[in-house]
């Protein structure tokens, strides 16, 4: 793996591979899809069979985080290696800084010498993918409708050099329409019997000591919240809801995946699947993003390398899925990884299915939609502590091998104070690595 200073035009600096010695590279991510949305998951509500058939053939994380669960944050983390905060780039609609830009994921995998193509969503702001400029191609716009075929016509071509393809799909992000009662957008539901509906999680209930600004935000946003009213009923719905439209977008996938076996590409082709942050599916009474609940924040990721090594292995492995994709096709791809990446290449895990952690712990950052409201998470090992920037009981810490549904917030506890101070200084740690700001208040007082 090359790590490189970038000082001038990327294109002169990097190194120019042949056809013949590298995979392809096929990255599909979803949108607002939730790690355990998936049948191979053992999740009994939610039929997956194309993802599935990933996993079957790859690799899965079971940890794997969100830079920020938010759009526009997630996916400029993904394709700039920057962590949002760093990025000053926390909220939809933001722009990639001026000083990233032409030095992203596709330019660099394009200077090593690949034929790079986006279809899907972008969102970073724009809507679709401006051509040419972050070096990808641009085949389709933001739609579903069509964005399997438009890949599939790409695949048909003649390639005289390996290729990049991303295959950017907007479910299950359909459902924020469906809480909202309007019409979706890519994607047509069915409502069943209340009887038919699944039912509710083991952590449906808000907890005792959960961050009070969660429902101040929720409050003050109906729009990106309209649940504050919803019904144990109302929430199996929209629980039905968002596993259908998984499931639409994993017919979708599977048209991709076929496509690839057809054409005899698999073999020599790297395929990721994950998707941008995920969605609270009704734990907590939570709908949407932004809430470092585990829902939220923890994301699918799987991957199937050339010829299905490893095929059907599962890590329990730390990832920071926005800043450490970049490093890590730029690794498969022999690419020149720009300096100021600041994450690491999850190639030798999946190669090696190693033991040896890259990460410590991995942050995901906030800041609630339309609001000013920020907040942090550290995971590591075997807890997840979460601070917000204000409010009552602002500070959480869970056991995530006995309580993954965060239920119990040991935080308020004295005999779990020095577990605390040490993800409190972790925070610290990782807010100093990375030149973001700092809280105001790094160790605030329980109420």
């Amino acid at each position: 793996m090359k790590k490189l200073l970038i000082t001038g035009a990327l294109g002169l600096t990097a190194s120019i591979v042949s056809a013949q010695k590298q995979p392809n590279i096929v990255y599909i991510f979803t949108d607002q899809h939730t790690a355990n949305a998936l049948s191979c998951t053992g999740n009994p509500d939610v039929k997956t069979p194309n993802i599935d058939r990933l996993a079957q053939n790859g690799i899965r994380f079971t940890n794997a985080y969100c830079a920020c669960p938010l759009s526009t944050p997630s996916r400029a983390a993904m394709f700039t290696g920057v962590t949002p905060g760093k990025l000053k780039q926390l909220v939809n609609g933001s722009s990639i800084p001026q000083e990233y830009m032409g030095k992203g994921l596709g330019n660099l995998i394009q200077a090593a010498g690949y034929e790079c193509a986006y279809s899907g969503k972008w969102h970073i702001p724009e809507s679709d993918i401006p051509d040419s400029i972050h070096g990808f191609k641009k085949l389709y716009g933001h739609n579903d409708y069509g964005l399997s075929e438009s890949c599939i016509d790409f695949l048909k071509q003649k390639h005289d050099k390996p290729f990049f393809l991303v295959a950017a799909y907007d479910n299950p992000h359909n459902i924020c329409e469906y809480a909202r009662s309007q019409n979706l957008p890519f994607a047509e539901i069915t409502e069943p019997n209340i009887e038919d509906c699944p039912n509710l999680p083991a952590n449906f209930a808000i907890a005792p000591y959960d961050a009070d600004v969660i429902r101040q935000e929720q409050e003050n946003n109906y729009k990106g919240y309209p649940v504050t009213r919803y019904t144990p009923d109302d929430w199996r719905r929209y629980r039905n809801a968002y596993y259908r439209l998984v499931e639409n977008v994993d017919s979708e996938i599977g048209k991709l995946l076929d496509a690839l076996d057809q054409l005899k590409l698999s073999e020599n082709t790297l395929i990721i699947f994950t998707s941008d942050h995920g969605d609270g599916v009704g734990a907590h009474h939570w709908n949407q993003k932004s809430a470092l609940y585990e829902e939220v924040t923890n994301i699918p990721l799987i991957v199937k390398l050339p010829k299905n090594k490893n095929a059907g292995k599962i890590t329990h492995q730390l990832i920071n899925n926005g800043i450490d994709l970049l490093p890590t096709l730029c690794e498969f791809a022999n690419a020149d990884i720009p300096d100021y990446c600041l994450g690491k290449s999850f190639k030798p895990i999946v190669e090696k299915i190693s033991d040896t952690p890259i990460h410590d712990y991995v942050v995901c950052e906030t800041q609630f939609d339309n609001s000013t409201t920020k907040g942090w998470m550290v995971r590591t090992r075997n807890y997840k502590y979460i601070v917000y920037d204000k409010g009552k009981y602002r500070e959480q810490l869970y056991d995530m091998n006995n309580d993954r549904g965060e239920m119990i917030n040991l935080a308020v506890e004295e005999k779990y104070k020095n577990i605390l101070d040490q993800h409190r200084k972790l925070l610290n740690e990782w807010h100093e690595n990375n030149n973001v700001p700092k809280l105001k208040n790094a160790t605030p007082k329980i109420k």
